[in-house]
């Protein structure tokens, strides 16, 4: 019975929100049904609950579901008044509070989907259409939120951390190659040659790798959640080509400014075709180091705060990098891509192998960077320059054995020293031997191929005997065959010097070693017999018989054959002259090489001057009692000795020369 007495409370109650929805402007049709039915459920609850008979337990299920019912109705017009109670926090936008705000956004987006579900209703469209409608307006006004967050917060790095971010070790060096131009016509000796050696980054690799280096901060880390959060509302909306595009546009600028800064500027074939040599040469220095600071710094830096914002938000997280990191990747790759198409000349093969060097280095963490699907052109991308750069390589290597194949320098040099060609292809076989791992990769030879057998072995051997042809080739140059064996001795022993101290004793062995030294012997010997065969003949007893046809009448006697005397007169005037002669140009000649210098001079000596003290010690008795001896016997033995320790210094008298 007391839910008898409960009836007309129920009914205030529902007269009460009858009369409170009649107010409200957003009251629909559907719930004035709904009121009314509870109406009639009242009215059949009235009735139902008059008999005295019913059981209490009934009137009490009967409030139960009424509360239920009331409470369900409550919730549905709820939802119907949601667009007006954030409309004013979604106008004011997300800087004033930006909690607040995305919790409107929130709310707003449950409203939506409810209504979306709840279809039935008649007025539900028209709700849908407000709450959608004042949802873009917040969408709206996040992005553009996110956008100018984006641009607050993104830092471009300063070229001088960037440089700091690396070990020291990775910096370019100063270091040159040389130029067969330049050294085609050049007076350099051999030992100015040899400064000509420079590093390359190969050496360095290893240590960089195992280095943990320090990425620069491109957006405040601080910022990361919120932006993150952003990016979560926007995409989860639909949002996500506006997403994708405002990131973009910021940090594929940022990015872009960075590597401006930084010196990044993009080559095309025709600026390489015009640029000297030594310009050139700087670019690609500098693009080494760019593409290090790139791929190891600036390009994990970006990829890591993407990975960050987009957590969880694949394929737009692959999406944003790929689009991010292009347009900045691919300057470098096309700028070495143009140094790759350039002419070829010999002095870019070790520029072209640093940059191959670099590239196969870098490949790996390039795969990883750019690993997602969107990141495939730029992965082909760099492969494709890799594989542009070891053909290259291995064709201006070709080019370089035709080079000094075919060098045709008219002019010979004067003193017979090591040439300039020589040098230049020893520094040019040094410089291969400081990139022995890289010419494998070149090759694509196994780890464990034998030196001797490999590919560098090979073209090493190649190299030298194509420079042996064209020395044989500009020794016949020379007038004096004399001077052509020394030419010959000087050269072929620069070779044989520099290749056992060297990396490439182990690649061409001792027998190519020991080969040569005995050519190297051969032209010492002719020379010798070439310059110094005549003298010694003067100084030999051949054809210093008496006229009378008995005793030589060499015993110093007065009354000795006069034509002896003569004959003997005649042979130290001879020699005096061919000794004078050879001093003369001889002094001129150059022999490099102290040791050697100092063997070929005592080989000399130990041939002519015996010759000469038994020469005088027979015959200068037969002068001694004649007039002016000295006018014949110039020199003693060490006269001789000393004057010949002036040969091969390269001293011009004056401005002769020959």
């Amino acid at each position: 019975m007391a839910a008898l007495r409960d009836v007309p409370s129920l009914l205030a109650q529902a007269e009460l929100i009858r009369e409170s929805l009649a107010k409200s402007q957003i009251i629909t049709d559907n719930m004035v049904e709904i009121l009314g039915s509870f109406d009639h459920r009242l009215s059949s609850l009235e009735t139902a609950m008059r008999p005295t008979q019913v059981r209490t337990h009934a009137f009490r299920v009967a409030h139960g579901n009424l509360d239920k019912t009331l409470k369900a109705a409550e919730a549905i017009l709820t939802q119907f008044d949601v667009s007006r109670q954030v409309e004013n926090k979604i106008i004011q936008g997300p800087r004033g509070d930006y909690n607040g705000y995305m919790a409107a956004v929130d709310e707003l987006q449950r409203n939506i989907e409810f209504l979306s579900y709840n279809r039935s209703f008649k007025s539900s469209d028209n709700a849908l259409d407000n709450a959608r409608s004042l949802f873009s307006r917040a969408m709206g006004k996040l992005e553009e939120e996110f956008r100018q967050l984006l641009i607050q917060t993104s830092k471009q790095v300063e070229p001088a951390r960037l440089l700091e971010a690396l070990p020291n070790s990775t910096k370019p060096s100063g270091g040159s190659q040389p130029e067969m131009g330049d050294l085609a016509s050049s007076n350099n000796s051999p030992a100015d040659m040899t400064n000509l050696k420079s590093s390359h980054p190969g050496s360095n690799m290893e240590g960089e790798r195992k280095l943990a280096l320090t990425l620069p901060v491109l957006i405040a880390p601080r910022m990361i959640p919120q932006l993150k959060e952003m990016a979560q509302r926007i995409v989860g909306a639909g949002h996500h080509q506006q997403c994708v595009k405002i990131y973009k546009e910021i940090r594929a600028s940022s990015l872009e400014q960075s590597l401006r800064k930084l010196g990044v500027e993009r080559l095309t074939k025709e600026d390489v075709q015009k640029m000297q040599w030594e310009v050139l040469e700087g670019k690609i220095g500098n693009w080494i180091q760019f593409m290090r600071i790139s791929i190891k710094l600036l390009f994990v830096a970006e990829r890591k705060i993407c990975d960050q914002i987009f957590q969880q938000l694949d394929p737009y997280r692959e999406r944003c990098f790929a689009e991010v990191a292009e347009s900045g990747f691919i300057v470098l790759l096309s700028s070495g891509d143009a140094i790759a198409k350039s002419k070829k000349s010999p002095e870019k093969l070790f520029v072209l192998l640093d940059m191959y060097e670099t590239m196969c280095d870098l490949l790996p963490e390039i795969e990883i960077i750019f690993s997602g699907d969107p990141s495939a052109g730029i992965r082909e991308t760099a492969s494709g320059l890799t594989k542009r750069l070891s053909q290259t390589a291995q064709e201006t290597f070709n080019d370089f054995l035709e080079a000094v194949e075919k060098d045709a320098t008219k002019t010979p040099v004067l003193d017979g020293t090591v040439h300039p060609l020589t040098s230049y292809v020893i520094n040019y076989v040094k410089f291969l031997f400081d990139y022995q791992a890289t010419v494998k990769q070149l090759f694509e030879e196994d780890e464990n191929v034998d030196k001797s057998s490999s590919q560098l072995a090979t073209a090493t051997r190649k190299i030298l005997q194509v420079l042996q042809n064209n020395l044989d080739g500009k020794s016949k140059q020379y007038k004096d065959p004399a001077l052509t064996q020394l030419f010959l001795m000087n050269n072929m022993h620069y070779i044989v010097r520099s290749v056992r101290r060297s990396e490439a004793k182990d690649l061409l062995g001792d027998d190519w070693v020991q080969r040569h030294r005995r050519i190297v012997q051969q032209h010492a010997t002719t020379y010798q017999r070439t310059a110094w065969g005549k003298a010694l003949q003067y100084l030999s007893g051949q054809g210093l018989s008496s006229s009378s046809g008995g005793s030589t009448g060499l015993t110093g006697n007065a009354d000795s054959g006069g034509m002896s005397r003569a004959v003997i007169k005649e042979r130290f005037k001879n020699f005096n002259l061919l000794f004078e002669e050879l001093h003369q140009k001889q002094t001129q000649w150059t022999i490099p090489d102290s040791e050697l210098r100092e063997a070929v001079r005592l080989a000399i000596a130990e041939v002519l001057l015996p010759a000469y003290r038994n020469f005088l010690r027979r015959y200068s008795s037969i002068l001694d009692n004649g007039k002016n001896p000295q006018k014949y016997m110039k020199y003693s033995p060490e006269d001789l000795e000393r004057l010949l320790g002036e040969f091969f210094e390269g001293k011009f008298k004056g401005d002769q020369r020959r």
